[in-house]
């Protein structure tokens, strides 16, 4: 499989609660890529949880640090990148996000609930169907839409998502001939 990448980055989109820092755990070992959490990344650089740049800063700062570090993290291969949630909502971020793999992990609206009502740390849950309905025209544009049962277990969606790899590279390179 990694050889048919080239060393493409992947790159997890979908909403918080998809289970992207998960399966992007598990797909990054199969494919014996790094992996790399943009959430993560912005809390160690602000120093701070998410919900309180969100409150301190806005989402405007949020998301303009998300964006710097999606352009940094683009510049590296072998990679699965977990990203926000949001981070489809700013056009810059399609020109990073473009020269990778997309795939959209498109969890049933009543399983997000479930999980992130259980995480206090989640910003805007209350606001999860409302902000799903704006942004699945954006994830739509993912590459590979992959939809988890209630039953996958997080290595079952990562291998799903690799089977699934060699048919959207076909047809990307059928695209660029």
């Amino acid at each position: 499989m990694s050889n048919l990448l080239q060393g493409l980055n992947i790159y997890l989109i979908g909403m918080m609660g998809s289970g992207k820092t998960t399966v992007g755990q598990y797909l990054a070992q199969s494919l014996n890529y790094r992996f790399i959490d943009t959430d993560q990344i912005i809390e160690a650089i602000a120093k701070k949880p998410i919900p309180a740049i969100f409150e301190q800063s806005g989402e405007k700062s949020f998301r303009e640090l998300e964006t710097q570090v999606l352009g940094e993290l683009s510049v590296y291969t072998r990679t699965v990148i977990s990203t926000g949630g949001g981070i489809i909502q700013e056009q810059m971020n399609w020109s990073y996000l473009r020269h990778g793999l997309v795939v959209w992990l498109d969890v049933d609206l009543e399983i997000l609930k479930k999980r992130v009502a259980q995480d206090q740390n989640r910003p805007l849950a209350d606001k999860l169907e409302s902000l799903l309905n704006l942004r699945r025209p954006l994830y739509a544009q993912a590459d590979l839409q992959v939809s988890p049962r209630v039953e996958q277990s997080p290595q079952a969606v990562a291998a799903q998502i690799e089977e699934l790899i060699p048919s959207v590279l076909k047809s990307q390179v059928q695209l660029d001939n």
